[in-house]
């Protein structure tokens, strides 16, 4: 795999630098976040009661990932899981029709409702609306040794170009013969980590716009081939 880490450090500060950017991707950030939750607020409130007259209970769910810099915070979301499933099954990857989410937590987690309590990461300033995904040190270790220093040059996102490429990755994990983690790290993490390097690459706030766009748009349109039209000298598809 050939990762030019250098060029896309290079233009990442150049791009990172420019206080315009910084500001009115901060500007972006924060009113999308308060927009969304003023409008989704009577929703959230119909959620949280489902979740708590379900499953065990739980509404929240809090985890130590890693965010800028390689430095750790704890995201938010609503909870789709048995509490001990980190400890149960195939731990930090979830399959398809996995036996630990719940009943509520299979719709959320299918739709995306569960990611909207990130929202909240997003005021506070740990995560940015569009970045790469925050992961568990499990699955962040299984990027190249190329990748990981440079991925979290960026807050992470509540999208990106990862989650939207690899939007339906617990049922490409589900249908390979391999062991899941083997699978991930053997085929998931190093195009993965390609996308978000590619990111770092050509970040700006009318890409994050496109990629907000396209995260709605294959909600709607799980199988649409949109994504790798709309941007530009995506690395090449391996899997």
């Amino acid at each position: 795999m050939d990762i030019s880490t250098n060029n896309t450090t290079q233009n990442n500060q150049s791009i990172a630098n420019k206080p315009m950017y910084s500001f009115l991707k901060r500007g972006l950030d924060l009113v999308l976040a308060l927009i969304t939750l003023i409008i989704l607020s009577p929703l959230f409130i119909i959620i949280v009661i489902a979740l708590k007259l379900t499953g065990e209970g739980e509404v929240f769910y809090w985890q130590k990932r890693i965010g800028l810099k390689n430095e750790y915070f704890h995201i938010c979301k609503f909870a789709t899981m048995l509490k001990n499933s980190p400890n149960m099954g195939t731990g930090s990857i979830t399959l398809r029709n996995d036996p630990r989410v719940t009943t509520v937590g299979k719709f959320l987690r299918i739709t995306k409702i569960n990611e909207l309590p990130q929202i909240l990461n997003v005021i506070k300033g740990d995560m940015s609306i569009v970045g790469p995904r925050p992961l568990v040190d499990k699955t962040f270790n299984a990027y190249p040794d190329a990748i990981r220093p440079f991925v979290y040059d960026s807050k992470p996102g509540i999208t990106g170009v990862g989650s939207i490429i690899f939007r339906d990755e617990e049922k490409l994990i589900s249908d390979s013969d391999m062991a899941p983690h083997d699978f991930y790290a053997k085929h998931v993490a190093p195009y993965k980590g390609e996308l978000e390097m590619w990111y770092q690459k050509n970040k700006s706030i009318f890409t994050d716009i496109k990629l907000i766009f396209l995260t709605a748009w294959v909600i709607l349109f799980s199988k649409s081939d949109l994504p790798h039209k709309l941007l530009k000298n995506l690395p090449r598809k391996t899997i």
